[in-house]
């Protein structure tokens, strides 16, 4: 079951490089079901405890913050209607019986009371952000004295493949280029322990969360490499190559090599999982990462 705010006036969409097609609906969700266990790990939210979940898309994260917090009354935001309208379908097709708010409104306009929530979960989400600064910082308002909040991104920096091929490396590059010109910053995780203490969070932890992928490990080179990272990259062709930025040879190539790391290579790339408390100045114990 879900609850749903009211309509009010819509909010202007940001540019989300990846697009919103069908395919890239399936990519999100072979991610979240990819990394689970990865991300996921440790973050487990009491029951009765009140959690935004901001950017949640299409639900992929949701499903797995119920499984593990199946007590906790979970309040998922998005920019997107259309989102919001396939996130409400997956979790009922996962978690009939999961109470979720659903919620349309801008990161930077949130309409909720200071101090409303325990903690707050946003995965994947600052990288597209113009100000991700600023977003953390506005989350402060919303987030309880001693909440905590928990940010996990990538960083497109940290790949590493077997064979090695300009070419492939040159693919990569677009989608970090676009990514920056649409506002969104792909190279983001490494930022994340400066970006929340310069927010004004308090005992700031990350934790670098690596995938690595070859062929003794099936399900990390067709659920990472293949589904997620390989995906995401061919979906920005088009605007790759309308901006110039590559030639078609070029980019097929690429491309190619990035798939031959599917069959006799291999493939390695990090995550950064933060967290952290909103707590008025003084010492703070770092929380654990588990």
């Amino acid at each position: 079951m879900d609850t749903t705010t009211p309509p009010f006036a819509p909010v202007p969409a940001a540019r989300y490089v990846h697009g919103y097609s069908p395919r890239e609906s399936r990519r999100l969700g072979d991610q979240a079901d990819t990394l689970a266990q990865l991300l996921h790990a440790g973050t487990i939210y009491p029951a009765g405890s009140r959690v935004l979940e901001l950017g949640c898309g299409v639900g992929a994260q949701t499903g797995h913050l119920l499984r593990s917090s199946p007590g906790a009354q979970i309040v998922a935001v998005d920019q997107s209607e259309e989102s919001l309208a396939q996130a409400r379908i997956h979790v009922a097709s996962i978690a009939p019986e999961a109470l979720v708010e659903w919620h349309r409104a801008d990161v930077f306009d949130l309409p909720f009371a200071d101090a409303e929530f325990d903690h707050v979960f946003v995965c994947f989400v600052l990288e597209h952000l113009a100000d991700p600064r600023r977003a953390l910082a506005g989350l402060r308002r919303v987030l309880r004295p001693g909440g905590t909040i928990t940010v996990i991104e990538g960083d497109h920096g940290s790949v590493v493949f077997h064979p090695d091929s300009a070419y492939a490396r040159a693919v990569i590059d677009c989608q970090i280029r676009l990514q920056a010109a649409a506002g969104g910053n792909a190279l983001l995780g490494r930022q994340l322990q400066p970006l929340l203490a310069d927010a004004g969070y308090d005992g700031v932890a990350v934790r670098p969360l690596t995938v690595y992928a070859d062929q003794t490990r099936p399900g990390w080179v067709d659920g990472f490499t293949r589904n997620t990272f390989v995906a995401m990259v061919e979906s920005v062709r088009d605007n790759a190559l309308a901006a110039a930025l590559i030639t078609p040879a070029d980019w097929d190539r690429g491309i190619a090599d990035l798939h031959r790391t599917t069959h006799d290579g291999t493939f390695h790339y990090t995550f950064y999982k933060a967290v952290a408390v909103n707590q008025p100045a003084g010492p703070v114990r770092p929380p654990r990462l588990s």
